[in-house]
């Protein structure tokens, strides 16, 4: 039934270049897709609601590389932290506060990224480019105890307009850029800039992208 996804996750293969770490976004989809992705080579999968993720994962092997991608309740922290091994999805400070104070109770380290809101849309979350910028220009990941920050993931608005498009993945790099020239080697580590999915990744991948996030392009219309 799912003998596609091992041919379409080759294809998807085939257009991203070296260097660049493709997550498959699993979510909706079950977990007979992901086994014939994982037996196709696959590791790094993304899910975007921690009940369904929770349940996945006893059902894939451990070697599996779990990536939070979707808007994170606080409420739902405490479950989800030493689950996974990269929440792409904090979208504000008081979250990753959160997400410190209960990885430092959990007695493990949270690798993060920051989710930046560029798009033109008020749907998609994130934190401004300034507040960004200011978060690292006044030094505050310092206060950090079990959190490492890993860089900035983004999203283009959702749009066919690829001029748009290109231009809110400029600005997502651009921000990642400064972030890294201000910081220099006291931020070790920020090194991950995820952006770009299945219909646009490859303007991502032109504008700096070295992570993507694709779920359709391999597994199909989500199953809902």
């Amino acid at each position: 039934m799912y003998s596609h996804v091992a041919q379409q996750l080759e294809e998807v293969r085939r257009t991203i270049p070296e260097g660049v770490a493709l997550v498959a976004v699993s979510k909706f989809h079950p977990v007979e897709a992901l086994r014939i992705a994982y037996e196709s080579g696959q590791r790094r999968f993304g899910e975007s609601r921690v009940q369904e993720l929770l349940a996945k994962i006893p059902q894939m092997p451990d070697d599996v590389e779990w990536h939070f991608i979707g808007h994170l309740q606080s409420n739902k922290v405490r479950s989800l932290i030493g689950k996974v091994s990269l929440i792409e999805s904090v979208d504000t400070e008081r979250l990753l506060e959160l997400i410190d104070k209960e990885s430092a109770r959990a007695g493990v380290v949270s690798r993060v990224l920051l989710q930046l809101h560029v798009a033109q849309e008020e749907t998609k979350f994130g934190f401004s480019v300034q507040e960004v910028i200011d978060y690292f220009a006044n030094r505050r990941y310092e206060t950090l105890q079990a959190t490492h920050i890993c860089g900035l993931m983004g999203m283009a608005t959702n749009t066919d307009d690829e001029a748009r498009i290109t231009a809110d993945f400029a600005a997502i790099k651009h921000c990642y850029d400064a972030i890294r020239n201000e910081a220099g080697t006291e931020l070790r580590g920020f090194d991950i800039l995820s952006m770009g999915m299945s219909d646009d990744r490859d303007i991502a991948i032109a504008q700096g992208s070295n992570m993507v996030r694709v779920g359709t392009a391999i597994f199909g219309a989500r199953e809902y």
